[in-house]
């Protein structure tokens, strides 16, 4: 009986083994076309499910999502379960010159962007190419990149299928009209850092 006890506790011990190895060597598929836009705001192509786990270790607490199409269920139950708020700013994804860039949606995203009780936020579209590259170069142009710059970047993600009115919207985008108009943000530098900084609501300043 004593024998069979040692070879039952061998078997467990192996089946442990082999779960810690899963664990051990679980590879982290981050989504297509992921980069870091800057500290705390990612990009993308859509997250699929095999992407899940990658995205808990951004700890994320938002995600912008740049398509006019419903979220996926698995997508919804994933952000649900991590507590993490789903904005949604739907811009057609159309090739065609014609079909303009809506304004209000690019100014709402940047209003989630810069809110730092957002952060970490992830953008998507489908492909993160066309729609979250308009949004992160409008975003560049609020963080003073020159425009060579911010279209290098553009291209780079877009992998040659780059668009004129993408890069229009950008070049022509004021970014006064997003200060004054939308964010009613002001930059107030506080004694944790030089480079530290908390994004206060007019509204909220006034208390």
């Amino acid at each position: 009986m004593g024998l069979i006890a040692m070879e039952d506790l061998d078997e467990e011990e192996a089946e442990i083994e082999e779960v810690e190895i899963e664990v051990e060597t679980k590879i982290l598929v981050p989504p297509f076309n992921f980069a870091m836009v800057d500290e705390g705001i990612y990009r993308s192509g859509f997250p699929t499910e095999e992407n899940f786990d990658f995205l808990e270790t951004l700890n994320l607490r938002s995600v912008v999502y740049m398509c006019p199409e419903p979220y996926p269920e698995e997508n919804l139950k994933f952000l649900k379960s991590h507590g993490i708020k789903l904005f949604q700013f739907g811009i057609d994804g159309s090739k065609d010159p014609l079909v303009k860039i809506p304004k209000d949606a690019i100014t709402g995203a940047l209003k989630i962007l810069l809110d730092v009780r957002n952060q970490p936020v992830l953008i998507h579209c489908k492909r993160g190419k066309h729609r979250t590259g308009t949004l992160v170069g409008c975003f560049r142009k609020l963080r003073y990149w020159c425009l060579s710059s911010i279209f290098e970047e553009y291209h780079r993600h877009t992998a040659g299928k780059s668009r004129m009115s993408d890069q229009r919207f950008i070049e022509t985008f004021d970014v006064s009209t997003v200060r004054d108009c939308v964010l009613g943000i002001m930059y107030r530098y506080h004694g944790v850092g030089r480079k530290s900084k908390r994004l206060v609501y007019e509204s909220d300043s006034d208390n």
